[in-house]
């Protein structure tokens, strides 16, 4: 099934993720010196970089017209809405940057190629990290999910001050509301 414009959703119509519990562990770890290739084509390793940074994984994002991963993918449960939730950081960059965010990443299990190219199509202000090896997935023991034989990371944001993760946003449903969640935290929880 082809895919239909990706940033016009009922979300009415999709079903929320529930929260499983799998992400209740994050609070407090501390990010493991893995290096993950960015769109910018630098190598990132989350836990040197000082102050705060927001991190927000997704399963994969898609491309207008072309096939989707599978015919029900907007039916499981917090699939749909990559690009929604990428675009709703992009409309917000520099709220979050002025909210005490030193630098915004996108990060998903997609390879570096693909996650470029979308960058560019969607015109975005900050790197998105690829974790196509799972090591960083794998290591924070992320909640994911399998479909079509992928490990997909299941839809969070991660607030990160000098390598220790602050606060979890999970589940995250609508996805396009994540951004304006994570600003709002911010806000109220300035460094």
């Amino acid at each position: 099934m082809a895919q239909s414009n990706l940033l016009d959703v009922d979300w009415s119509k999709i079903p929320a993720p529930t929260d499983d519990g799998s992400a209740a562990h994050l609070i407090g770890m501390t990010i493991p010196p893995i290096n993950l290739l960015a769109t910018d084509d630098n190598s990132v390793t989350l836990s040197g970089l000082p102050g705060r940074t927001v991190v927000f994984a997704y399963p994969r994002t898609g491309e207008p017209g072309k096939i989707a991963l599978v015919d029900d993918w907007d039916m499981i449960p917090g699939a749909r809405g990559c690009t929604p939730q990428t675009c709703s950081f992009r409309d917000l960059f520099a709220e979050l940057k002025a909210a005490g965010a030193k630098r915004v990443f996108g990060l998903s299990t997609q390879d570096n190629v693909y996650q470029t190219e979308m960058a560019s199509r969607l015109h975005l202000p900050f790197p998105v990290l690829s974790d196509e090896k799972l090591a960083l997935t794998r290591a924070l023991k992320l909640p994911t999910m399998e479909v079509a034989g992928l490990t997909l990371i299941k839809r969070l944001a991660l607030i990160i001050d000098d390598g220790h993760i602050t606060h979890v946003f999970y589940p995250v449903f609508p996805p396009d509301r994540n951004a304006g969640d994570v600003l709002a935290w911010l806000k109220a929880n300035p460094v």
